[in-house]
């Protein structure tokens, strides 16, 4: 289960660095001062900067149940079937919900990934309660 962790821990970094980017970007081509990033008041920030920032932003929030969940399986020696089926299945949802904040946005195409990663994590907590000595 180290290998799903570990690409939403990828996923992680290269939404980081599409942040990252974006706002270099952003100053570059004049669109903010880059003293706008102190605080990040002064102007509004384009759509860009504002989208990266905040799929970064939610990488820290629903995964952290995630990277908990798969390092008590792991811990506790629970590394069962349905446990790996369902950590894939995160990355998965995860991976898609990112691919649409970062593209075309649909709110309701990400929701329902938002939702298909939740039950998810639910299930692998589930999971580990039921099988659990």
């Amino acid at each position: 289960m180290i290998y799903p962790m570990f690409m939403v821990v990828l996923l992680t970094f290269i939404v980081g660095g599409v942040a990252v980017q974006s706002r270099f970007s952003s100053v570059k081509n004049g669109v903010v001062k880059a003293s706008f990033y102190k605080l990040m008041l002064g102007q509004e920030a384009p759509e860009s900067v504002i989208k990266s920032t905040r799929c970064f932003n939610n990488l820290f929030e629903l995964p952290v149940l995630f990277y908990v969940i798969v390092t008590l399986h792991i811990v506790l020696g629970m590394e069962d079937v349905a446990g790996f089926v369902l950590a894939w299945l995160f990355v998965i949802f995860r991976y898609a919900q990112t691919y649409i904040h970062l593209t075309y946005n649909h709110i309701l195409h990400r929701m329902l990934t938002f939702w298909g990663g939740f039950v998810v994590i639910m299930a692998l907590w589930l999971n580990l309660l039921i099988n659990i000595d």
